[in-house]
């Protein structure tokens, strides 16, 4: 099974989960702007909520990714107000064809005076223990 791991990240928080979750599979977690160069059964997409929504950059990112490359889209990211934001990814991958798991992570990303330290430790290991799961699950 072949994994890649994207991310997109504005104050580092995502890119944190992103690199713990690779260090737990092997994968090197690389930002949205390399490109999945070769066929992936699963790739784990990083992002979070700006202004009610996943940016504009995301958006771009996954309109550009080839169904016949990416075999599905696993959701994570932090944020420091609202949580999911798989409906949006989702909302982005169907129009693509690209399938979406229905599981995923997310926790409180530090943003100026909310949630110090987030992602802690603790977050960390639960992103680097979801990553483990979802790719022991898929073997």
């Amino acid at each position: 099974m072949k994994v890649a791991i994207r991310y997109y990240t504005k104050g580092g928080n995502t890119k944190k989960l992103a690199e713990a979750m690779g260090k737990a599979i092997n994968v090197e977690a690389l930002p949205i702007t390399e490109d999945i160069k070769e066929p992936i059964d699963i790739l784990f997409l990083g992002n979070s909520y700006y202004n009610f929504g996943i940016d504009p950059e995301v958006k771009k990112y996954v309109s550009s990714l080839d169904s016949n490359k990416v075999g599905r889209i696993v959701n994570f990211g932090s944020a420091a107000m609202l949580n999911s934001t798989w409906k949006k990814v989702k909302k982005e991958a169907d129009k693509v064809g690209i399938k979406m798991d229905e599981r995923e992570f997310h926790c409180k990303g530090e943003f100026k005076n909310l949630h110090k330290g987030k992602p802690d430790e603790e977050d960390l290991e639960a992103a680097a223990n979801f990553a483990k799961s979802i790719v022991k699950d898929n073997k």
